[in-house]
């Protein structure tokens, strides 16, 4: 009951993380007309790091005399700050790559290329003997379909240009990021190495911030609220959640439900800036919802 459980709970928590980000490009594309990019991965990945220190704190306190007498040895510890410091130096250069490549090319196609992590994680996955049932690569095609309607329009054309090659790179980062937690969250508290991935990426990204950007703190508050949902919602609570929700599931299966950001964003941009789906972008929405859930019918039988 509970091993049947376990994959649907994760599905959902990731389903929610999708959410939570696919809102979040809102947030992003508003705080963009007052500060720099450095800046603003910078600031929301402090503050994320800094939402989680009162749940490390509640869920650190031990229930039991036998959790109070358990000794904590070195060897969890440096693996908890290596999964960390690893996870943050990634986040942050596929947060960056992402949000200077939107600047020089269409969100459409950044949206479909950032998206190709769904085809690069099981592709690198094989190298890693991570176990791919047909399904599931039925499932990256079915899903590719749907990002292609939902994000590229007839006629707009593919030419690979600057904006698009450092996407390309985002892409190819991310794909990283999702195996090297698929790694490390079995073996340490994913609170724990989510805040510490959360503070590398945000000193990584504050030193260009300051000697490039030069942020103003007029400007900073001026981004308040889209920079507080970024880093509340986004970081402290959405990449937790991946965290939490990544451990015992196919790294495959899980970077189809996170693509689902795509379709949410459009939907977020409907509800909130007034944007109107047409009926190609709503085909799309059925085929990447169409393909989370032929995904996930093998997973109670394939072996991980």
């Amino acid at each position: 009951m509970k091993k049947e459980t376990v994959p649907v709970r994760n599905s959902l928590l990731l389903l929610l993380t999708a959410t939570i980000w696919g809102i979040a490009f809102v947030a992003q594309s508003v705080s963009m007309d007052y500060i720099g990019g450095f800046t603003f991965n910078s600031i929301r990945s402090l503050i994320g790091s800094l939402t989680l220190l009162p749940v490390i704190l509640l869920l650190s306190k031990p229930k039991s005399a036998e959790e109070k007498n358990r000794p904590q040895t070195s060897s969890n510890q440096k693996i908890l700050i290596t999964g960390g410091i690893c996870c943050g130096i990634i986040l942050c250069l596929a947060s960056n790559f992402q949000q200077f490549g939107i600047k020089y090319t269409t969100v459409g196609k950044a949206g479909f290329i950032t998206a190709c992590y769904i085809i690069i994680v099981p592709v690198i996955g094989i190298f890693l003997r991570k176990k791919c049932s047909p399904f599931i690569w039925i499932a990256v095609i079915l899903s590719l379909c749907g990002l292609y309607l939902l994000c590229l329009t007839p006629g707009e054309g593919f030419a690979i240009g600057k904006g698009e090659l450092l996407v390309l790179v985002c892409a190819f980062l991310f794909s990283i990021h999702i195996l090297v937690i698929d790694h490390f969250s079995p073996l340490v508290d994913g609170v724990k190495m989510s805040c510490i991935q959360f503070f590398v990426c945000g000193i990584l990204s504050g030193i260009p911030a300051l000697l490039l950007e030069k942020p103003d703190l007029t400007d900073i508050l001026a981004a308040k609220v889209p920079v507080l949902y970024a880093g509340i919602m986004s970081c402290g609570v959405a990449y937790t959640l991946q965290i939490v929700g990544q451990k015992n599931m196919n790294p495959t299966v899980a970077s189809l439900i996170l693509s689902l950001e795509s379709c949410i964003s459009v939907i977020a941009g409907w509800l909130i800036l007034g944007q109107n789906l047409n009926s190609r972008e709503i085909w799309g929405c059925i085929l990447m919802f169409g393909a989370i859930i032929l995904a996930q019918l093998p997973q109670k039988e394939a072996s991980v």
